[in-house]
C-alpha cells in the first residue's frame, strides 16, 4: 500500500518548529546483498501504533523474517522523526546482534524531548554502531514521492524552505554525530561553545 500525498506531506515536511506532528513515519527498502548486484526484498511504510514506536514495529518484522547470518542485508529508512533515545538504543542493539545487516536513515526532522542530552547521545550511539545517520534532502523526498507514495503521476514539488531546512538540519546532526575537534565550521564550533 502506498501512502496518501496529503499524509507524506503533512508527516515528513522538514519543517523547523514541527508542532503537532506526534507519529513517527517510516519508509524502508529492504535489499539483500549478492556480491556486486542487489535484490529488492520488501519495502514499504509504518507507523507507530498503540504505543509502540515505529523503530521497534519495523525491528519485530525484520527480525521474523529468520535473516540468512551467510548473507548481506541492507535497509535503507526515511523517518519523518529522527529516533528517541530508547528506540536508538535498541536499533543500535539490534545492528550488534546482526552485523551482517547495515542501516541507512534518512530523516526528515531532529526529535528532541524533554531532556534535550538523550536524544543526542541515543543518535551517537546508533552512528557509533554502524548506522548511516543524514538529514533528507530534497533527492530523497523525491526518490520517497516516487516509491512510497500515492501520487497519480505528479510530480514531487519541494516546498519553500525544504533546502534551507536541510542544509539547517545537516549542520546540526553533524555537530552532533561528530567530536568537537573534528567541525571544520568554525562558526558551528564557536556556536556549539555559546561563543
Amino acid at each position: 500500500l502506498l501512502m496518501k500525498r496529503k499524509l507524506f506531506l503533512y508527516n515528513f515536511k522538514n519543517l523547523r518548529w514541527a508542532k503537532g506532528r506526534r507519529e513517527t513515519y517510516l519508509c524502508y527498502v529492504v535489499k539483500r546483498r549478492d556480491s556486486a548486484t542487489s535484490c529488492s526484498l520488501d519495502f514499504g511504510y509504518l507507523r507507530n501504533k498503540m504505543g509502540c514506536h515505529v523503530e521497534v514495529l519495523f525491528l519485530r518484522y525484520i527480525s521474523a523474517w529468520n535473516l540468512d547470518p551467510g548473507r548481506c542485508y541492507r535497509i535503507t529508512w526515511f523517518t519523518s522523526w529522527s529516533p528517541c533515545y530508547d528506540c536508538a538504543r535498541h536499533v543500535a542493539d539490534f545492528l550488534r546482534t546482526y552485523p551482517n545487516l547495515t542501516l541507512r536513515i534518512f530523516t526528515a526532522r531532529l526529535y528532541f524531548c524533554e531532556d534535550r542530552k538523550a536524544e543526542p547521545e541515543g543518535l551517537r550511539r546508533l552512528h557509533r554502531a554502524g548506522a548511516q545517520i543524514a538529514i533528507m534532502t530534497f533527492k530523497d523526498y523525491f526518490y520517497c514521492w516516487n516509491t512510497f507514495v500515492e501520487n497519480r503521476e505528479k510530480t514531487f514539488e519541494a516546498w519553500e524552505g525544504l533546502h534551507e531546512n536541510s542544509v539547517h538540519l545537516s549542520r546540526k546532526l553533524r555537530r552532533i554525530l561528530l567530536p568537537l575537534y573534528e567541525v571544520d565550521d568554525l562558526r558551528d564550533a564557536f556556536k556549539t561553545l555559546g561563543l
